[in-house]
């Protein structure tokens, strides 16, 4: 997470991203959804171009959430926790994966 992210275009352009994400979508599949060129989409994702009012609040009602949202930026300690939060549940998955592989192999093993 070490992004820098420098105005407005570029918040816009990673939560639009995220959200995409976090829906599963193309930037064709939202682009679809918001009634816009994919292209104009992918300009407004890379921070190069900056959408009106209302097509601001077209994508906010495709990507499911409040326009305002699109413009949300956590602050240092939220971060922080969030990535604490990742490295923690891959600290956990690699421990639960560890000991399931252990204990598959001494259960083969006792069969022999």
């Amino acid at each position: 997470m070490a992004e820098e992210i420098k105005g407005i275009k570029e918040v816009l352009a990673l939560n639009l991203k995220k959200n995409r994400l976090k829906l599963g979508l193309t930037q064709e599949k939202l682009s679809e959804k918001a009634n816009i060129s994919t292209h104009y989409f992918a300009m407004i994702e890379l921070a190069k171009k900056f959408p009106s009012a209302g097509m601001l609040e077209r994508l906010a009602s495709a990507l499911e959430i409040d326009p305002n949202e699109l413009f949300y930026m956590p602050s240092t300690a939220e971060k922080a926790l969030i990535e604490l939060k990742g490295t923690v549940a891959s600290d956990i998955e690699q421990i639960v994966s560890d000991t399931v592989e252990k204990v598959l192999t001494a259960k083969y093993k006792d069969k022999e």
